[in-house]
């Protein structure tokens, strides 16, 4: 049997796969308090009667979450003499250009937590001069006496050679700290993005260690974590590497978008997962596109990632009305406790509360039945909204819906418009909890004409994690170095020893000479591929230039038996219909279950098609039928 398990803010969903092939999905409420206990119940059940062990791959938020809300471990940051501001000083780019006062940003570790020690090591890699003893000792006092629980150590040029942050380790090793080096962490140049991700990896890595801790003890299961570029790595590993855990959940739903679509006959998706607490979107074209540049809340994060990007908009984002007198939605949330307003114990009106209002979401339907809403209770809520924006109550449920339309527009524009893509090429990807609600809306305003709401698309991610592949990334500065093929072997060597019977893959990171940003590219005719990628990019392409080569990658993939996904079982099932507020007047509108035999054929919209954990709302103009692979498809 294998499990994937995606913990979310505000439900945690497992896929199980038997050893049969039958795939089954689960949805249970996240404690905030005490995820693990969320994930050793749903374990437990799914394995109940089994009597050998499991393999349980999980995308764990305990790191992203923790970042987040600043609620990392008390952290100190080890710089070279000098160097102690580093973290705070950054790079000079504005996130908020035309703001003459911005508020400034609360970091991870203060500056009265940032030590120097006597060393220094060239550019090159030379050695100038070792960690001073004299220095080192210091440091292990200064740290014993600030009572930190975590540290990170990113000296100068400290990826060239790692001799001196190697030096500074071993003097701390006695202090019980969570230590980390940069050499390990991202052995890459550029000092800040280096610091800021060995940073950030010391700052969460404890809470991932216990809380990993804590399902190993509890579990007699094999247990992997999905990595931030969609492959996963063990249990024991992220411990040391938390920092490559942060998009993890995201992660294994762009896997499964992409892989559900390409079973439907789609190459060229946009990935639209609209959950409880957030909406993550993506572009892929066969396969997902990934990034060395990401940044969580304003800090650069220089480790493999897939291109996501994140808003504040789920099915949980509150709705208020600001001091201006206008309607906002997001990007708080009511998260699972107290969650929206007709779970029955929140008070804020919510995206869902919106849904319940519109008779779009029914009481008896949510989970199966197995969860009740209030109704009522959504209405109280909305209506408070509806009194301070002076509108029907309808009219407030309807202005939610459409600010949260616009806030997730934004986003999928960000990750295709603003790139060069036009998303009338695309097929959109919609899934978790609430995207089947707003997808056909959304493709209305971009233009799209094909929207697909896969098979589980409520637990998406969590079925993403069984399609991951182990993946392992090695990267090595490569800058000024003339003779490349010693460092390649070096990183295969250590790719091999990770993970026998991997397949290797090496790439790396170009640019034109003088240029201060880098374009990854395969090795196999890297030049050539860089200008091509340059002119896409970028607009132009310059042969004529010297092209440097800043940093070699090798990628191990061992790849996962992919499980079979066969016909949809179809039942008959009675018509029924439902009222429902939609187009600015109340409609019956059929409700057709997803697995009845009706939805073999297409069927024009209006319609509402629920499902366990999810429902499709398809508008007048669209035909939706289930293929042979169970993925829902509708077109205009």
């Amino acid at each position: 049997m294998r499990i994937g398990i995606d913990a979310g803010g505000t439900f945690t969903d497992f896929i199980v796969l038997h050893d049969d092939g039958r795939l089954d999905s689960l949805k249970i409420r996240s404690n905030p308090r005490a995820p693990y206990e969320v994930i050793l119940a749903g374990i437990a059940r799914a394995t109940t009667g089994l009597r050998k062990a499991a393999d349980v791959v999980h995308g764990s938020t305990v790191a992203t979450n923790a970042l987040l809300e600043r609620k990392g471990v008390r952290t100190a940051f080890v710089a070279t003499g000098g160097f102690e501001d580093l973290l705070l000083i950054g790079r000079q780019n504005r996130r908020e250009l035309y703001n003459l006062t911005p508020a400034p940003e609360l970091p991870i570790v203060p500056r009265e937590l940032s030590f120097g020690v006597e060393e220094r090591v060239l550019y090159d890699g030379t050695v100038e001069m070792p960690a001073q003893p004299p220095s080192l000792a210091a440091l292990r006092e200064a740290l014993a006496a600030a009572q930190v629980e975590s540290v990170a150590i990113c000296l100068l040029h400290g990826y060239r050679n790692p001799a001196n942050e190697r030096a500074v380790a071993e003097a701390l090793a006695g202090l019980g700290c969570y230590l980390c080096a940069s050499h390990e962490i991202s052995p890459e140049f550029r000092e800040f993005e280096r610091a800021s991700t060995t940073a950030i990896n010391a700052y969460v890595g404890p809470l991932m260690d216990r809380y990993l801790g804590a399902l190993e003890a509890g579990s007699s299961h094999r247990l992997s974590i999905l990595q931030s570029n969609g492959g996963y790595l063990t249990a024991r590993e992220a411990r040391r590497h938390a920092v490559r855990t942060v998009l993890s959940g995201p992660a294994g739903g762009l896997i499964a978008a992409t892989h559900m679509a390409r079973l439907s006959g789609f190459a060229k998706i946009l990935a639209f997962d609209m959950g409880g607490t957030s909406t993550d979107v993506s572009l892929a074209e066969g396969a997902p596109h990934e990034t060395t540049e990401a940044a969580i809340d304003g800090m650069p994060v220089r480790v493999p990632m897939l291109d996501i990007h994140t808003v504040g908009a789920g099915g949980g984002s509150i709705a208020r009305v600001d001091a201006g007198g206008l309607l906002r939605v997001g990007p708080e949330s009511a998260g699972s406790e107290p969650g929206p307003a007709c779970y029955g114990a929140g008070q804020e009106a919510t995206v869902t509360d919106a849904h319940v209002v519109l008779g779009r979401i029914a009481a008896e339907q949510f989970l199966g039945g197995a969860m009740r809403i209030e109704p009522a209770l959504a209405e109280a809520a909305v209506a408070r909204v509806a009194a301070a924006l002076n509108l029907p109550l309808l009219a407030a449920a309807e202005g939610i819906v459409k600010v949260a339309n616009a806030n997730m527009d934004r986003a999928i524009r960000a990750v295709s418009v603003e790139r060069g893509y036009d998303p009338r090429d695309f097929a959109l990807v919609a899934f978790g909890g609430g995207g089947g609600l707003h997808a056909c809306e959304l493709a209305a305003q971009l233009e799209i004409r094909t929207v697909i709401v896969p098979r589980f698309a409520e637990g998406l991610s969590a079925l993403g994690m069984l399609l991951a592949d182990c993946v392992r990334d090695y990267s090595a500065a490569a800058l000024g170095e003339t003779n490349l093929e010693p460092i390649f072997r070096r990183l295969e060597r250590d790719a091999r020893r990770d993970t026998p019977g991997a397949q290797l893959l090496r790439t790396a990171d170009l640019r034109y000479a003088g240029q201060s940003y880098e374009i990854n590219v395969p090795w196999d005719n890297a030049a050539a591929r860089f200008h091509r990628e340059h002119q896409r990019l970028y607009g132009y392409a310059t042969p004529e230039r010297a092209v440097e080569t800043v940093t070699l990658r090798v990628r191990a993939r061992r790849a996962t038996p992919q499980p079979e996904f066969g016909k949809p079982a179809r039942t008959a099932s009675a018509l029924q219909t439902r009222r429902i507020y939609i187009g600015g007047r109340w409609r019956n509108v059929p409700v057709v279950p997803r697995h009845s035999k009706t939805l073999a054929k297409p069927l024009a919209g209006p319609l509402l098609i629920p499902d366990y954990g999810a429902t499709t709302l398809v508008l007048s103009g669209w035909s939706a039928r289930v293929d042979r692979t169970g993925n829902l498809v509708y077109c205009k």
